[in-house]
C-alpha cells in the first residue's frame, strides 16, 4: 500500500505542476458552472413579461387612463402601434397579442349601468394560447381597476350618474325609464351622502373604500419543487466537466509514462504493474474528490447551493469517482501516442458530455435526446448529483444512477487494465 500511495502522491504533485491540466481540471468546470448559471439564472429585466401591442383609436380620457393602467400592470410590457402594424406583428409571430381600444370606448365606459358596454378587441396568435389567456386575465383586472377608479373619484362618479339620468329620460319604455331613474337617483344620493361624510368617520362607507371585489390574502408556506436556483443545475454540470478533465489528464499522463519509458523504469524497481495502476487510479480518484469538494464548497458559500442530503451527495461523488477512474483507464489504451489518445479521447468525451447533460440541462432536453442520454455515464452522474441536491431522491432512487456509475467504473478499469498490461 505504501508503494501505491507513493505513486498516487507523485501523480498529484505532477498535476499541480501542469498548468494546462490544472486549468481544465479545476478552473474550467467552475467557469462552466458560473457561465451557465448566469445565463439561465439572471435573465434581463422584463424578460419574463408579456410584450403586447396597444392600439388606441379613442381620443378620450378613459382610453388614455386604460393605456396607463396597462403600462403599470406587472408582467406586461406595452408598445404603442397602429392597427395595421399591430395585426401584422401578431400575424408574423413577432408579438403574442395586440389590444385594440376602439373609438367610442371612453364614452361607453361612462355608461356603466345601461346601454352597450365598453369593448376591447384582443388579437392573439393562436399558437400562443397560454400567453393569450394570461393577457385576457390581465385585461379583466385592468378593467376592474377602472371601475374602482370611477367609484373612488366622487366628482367623476356624480358626473357619470348625472349623464346617465339625462339619458334615462329618453328611454322609450316607461317601465325601464322609471326603474333606471329610481336606481340612479338612489345611487346619486348614496354617492352624495358618502362624499359629505368626513373621511374615517364611524358611519362612513367611504368612496375610497369601494372596490369591485374583496380579496382576503392568506399566507401559505411555499413548498418548492425543482432547483432553488440555476446554480443547483449548473454546478453538477461543472463537476462533470471536472471529472472529464481529471480522466483525460491522468489518461494522457499514463500514456506519456508508457511512451517515455517511465513505466519500464518503475517496473524495474520493487513495484508491480498492479501497484502502478492502483496508484494511478488512486491519484485520479483523489483528484476527482478534490474537484467535487472545491466546486461544491464554492457553490455552497457563494451561491447558496445546499444538498438535500449530504450522505447521498457523498455517495454520488464516490460513485462518480469510481466511474471516471474506469473511463480514465479506457482512454489511456485508445492509442499508442499522446496525440492519438488525445484526439480519440475528446472525440468520445465531448459527445458523451453534450448528450449526457453537460451542456443542456437534462430536464430541458427534447425527448429523443433524453433517450440517447441513457447511454452516457455523464447523464447518470448528473442525475445522481441532482438527486442529492434538489430532486429529493431517496436512497432507493439513488441505487440506479450510482449502480450504473460503479458498474461503468469497474468494467472500464478491468478492460483498460487488461489492455494496458498486454500493451506494456
Amino acid at each position: 500500500m505504501s508503494s501505491i500511495f507513493a505513486i498516487a502522491r507523485k501523480d498529484l504533485l505532477l498535476l499541480t505542476r501542469n498548468r494546462a491540466a490544472l486549468f481544465f481540471t479545476f478552473a474550467w468546470p467552475l467557469i462552466v458552472a458560473l457561465f451557465f448559471g448566469v445565463v439561465f439564472g439572471a435573465p434581463s429585466k422584463g424578460a419574463s413579461s408579456i410584450t403586447v401591442l396597444v392600439v388606441n383609436e379613442d381620443a378620450g380620457a378613459n382610453a388614455s387612463a386604460l393605456v396607463e393602467r396597462l403600462r403599470t400592470t406587472e408582467g406586461l410590457k406595452v408598445e404603442i402601434a397602429g392597427r395595421a402594424a399591430a395585426l401584422d406583428s401578431v400575424k408574423r409571430g413577432r408579438r403574442p397579442a395586440a389590444v385594440l381600444i376602439p373609438s367610442g370606448y371612453s364614452e361607453a365606459s361612462d355608461r356603466m349601468f345601461y346601454g352597450t358596454p365598453a369593448k376591447l378587441e384582443l388579437a392573439v396568435d393562436p399558437a400562443r394560447k397560454a400567453e393569450a389567456a394570461m393577457l385576457e386575465g390581465m385585461l379583466m383586472g385592468t378593467a376592474m381597476r377602472g371601475m374602482q377608479d370611477m367609484f373612488t373619484n366622487t366628482p367623476r362618479s356624480q358626473a357619470a350618474i348625472d349623464k346617465a339620468l339625462a339619458d334615462a329620460a329618453t328611454t322609450p319604455d316607461p317601465n325601464d325609464r322609471a326603474d333606471l331613474t329610481r336606481f340612479l337617483g338612489e345611487l346619486k344620493s348614496f354617492v352624495g351622502r358618502d362624499a359629505a361624510q368626513a373621511p374615517g368617520s364611524a358611519g362612513a362607507v367611504g368612496q375610497a373604500a369601494w372596490q369591485p371585489v374583496e380579496i382576503v390574502t392568506t399566507e401559505v408556506a411555499q413548498q418548492r419543487e425543482g432547483p432553488r436556483s440555476a446554480y443547483d443545475v449548473t454546478f453538477p454540470q461543472g463537476v462533470l466537466w471536472g471529472m472529464i478533465g481529471c480522466a483525460f489528464g491522468f489518461a494522457i499522463s499514463l500514456v506519456i509514462e508508457r511512451t517515455h519509458g517511465t513505466l519500464t523504469r518503475l517496473q524495474m524497481s520493487p513495484v508491480s504493474r498492479t501497484q502502478v495502476l492502483a496508484g494511478k487510479a488512486l491519484a485520479c480518484f483523489l483528484a476527482i474528490v478534490i474537484v467535487q469538494v472545491l466546486l461544491f464548497g464554492i457553490a455552497r458559500l457563494a451561491f447558496g447551493v445546499r444538498p438535500g442530503s449530504l450522505p447521498l451527495l457523498i455517495a454520488a461523488g464516490v460513485s462518480l469517482g469510481i466511474a471516471f477512474v474506469g473511463i480514465m483507464m479506457v482512454i489511456s489504451v485508445l492509442g499508442k501516442t499522446e496525440q492519438a489518445v488525445g484526439g480519440l479521447a475528446w472525440a468520445i468525451l465531448l459527445p458523451m458530455s453534450m448528450l449526457g447533460g453537460g451542456m443542456i440541462p437534462l430536464f430541458a432536453m427534447p425527448a429523443w435526446m433524453q433517450g440517447v442520454s441513457n447511454y452516457s455515464p455523464v447523464k447518470w452522474g448528473i442525475l445522481a448529483l441532482e438527486g442529492a441536491i434538489w430532486r429529493g431522491f431517496s436512497p432507493a432512487d439513488m441505487l440506479l444512477p450510482c449502480g450504473i456509475l460503479v458498474m461503468v467504473g469497474l468494467v472500464g478499469f478491468t478492460v483498460g487494465a487488461r489492455v494496458f498490461r498486454n500493451a506494456v
